[in-house]
């Protein structure tokens, strides 16, 4: 299985591009892939043990002050609204549920990314409703509202595993033991996910794309360049604090379906095409990383 799974992640772009209308009906399952995912992820380290680094503190100002400093910026130069939005979520967006997958299987210390994929996740769902509410679709919710719509995303989806991977190991060792022992299964989950959610949003580009395909151009052209500059900064940060791996991926690979439900929830739903785009980019990109990686290993 090791030698094909560089090769996993494209084709599962394939498959969401070419079956979107089949893909797209199965969205609904995501959180609960990610769910799965993160509960094997969290049950291989001792979240006893979880640990604060200076680097995370970085990559949360670049997210937070990036995100709303390029789109006020692409307003103030008369850029669409839809445009400038699609910008700050490819910034803003929080960092993947699925992040330790692939860092660790790329080097990466497995404490640190699964420290700041709860850290991070959680400073983003404070970030986000309080953006939202200034330029959002709907200034009639109010701040508390967002927060709580978002809060309680994110909480089932990325606290819940944490509380109950620490239970077990408190109270369920042996059960905890045995989950462990199938963490590898969480990349296999994880390309399932990827495969609805890209279904999801390419069927989103093909019901409502038409008379709007220069604006799909600008977020893909955007896409491109946020991620691009996301993981060589992300590596410069890392490289910094002693591991150049999770800095990339923690600042670059993004929860690209939460991404997409916030966007669709409080701004223009086209603007979640960006997080689309850049699906379909940095896992690309982690393909591309997890292939070279094996070769050096053979």
């Amino acid at each position: 299985m090791q030698k094909i799974r560089s090769y996993i992640l494209p084709i599962a772009i394939v498959l969401g591009l070419l079956l979107h209308e089949y893909c797209a009906k199965f969205s609904v399952a995501v959180p609960y892939l990610i769910f799965s995912i993160l509960l094997l992820t969290f049950s291989a380290v001792d979240v006893r043990k979880l640990k604060f680094s200076p680097m995370f503190v970085w990559i949360l100002l670049f997210q937070v002050v990036v995100s709303i400093g390029m789109y006020s910026l692409l307003i103030a130069l008369g850029a669409r609204p839809v445009v400038a939005e699609g910008v700050m979520m490819a910034a803003l967006c929080p960092v993947a549920a699925s992040v330790a997958v692939v860092s660790c299987m790329l080097g990466a210390d497995r404490q640190t990314v699964t420290s700041f994929s709860i850290i991070g996740n959680l400073v983003i769902s404070v970030v986000a409703p309080a953006y939202f509410t200034l330029i959002g679709v709907h200034p009639e919710m109010s701040f508390m509202a967002s927060f709580l719509s978002i809060l309680k995303r994110v909480g089932v989806v990325i606290g819940l595993p944490f509380f109950v991977a620490l239970a077990l190991q408190l109270w369920l060792p042996k059960v905890n033991g045995f989950l462990s022992r199938y963490k590898g299964l969480s990349f296999y989950l994880w390309s399932v996910a990827l495969l609805f959610t890209i279904g999801q949003t390419i069927d989103f580009i093909f019901l409502h794309g038409e008379g709007n395909w220069h604006v799909i151009l600008w977020l893909a052209v955007a896409s491109l360049l946020f991620c691009a500059v996301q993981f060589a900064l992300g590596k410069r940060i890392g490289h910094k604090y002693g591991d150049t791996i999770a800095g990339g991926q923690l600042l670059g690979q993004k929860n690209t379906a939460m991404g997409i439900w916030m966007a669709n929830h409080y701004l223009h739903p086209l603007a979640s095409v960006s997080m689309a785009f850049y699906a379909i980019f940095q896992n690309l990109f982690n393909s591309w990383q997890i292939w070279r990686h094996d070769r050096k290993k053979v």
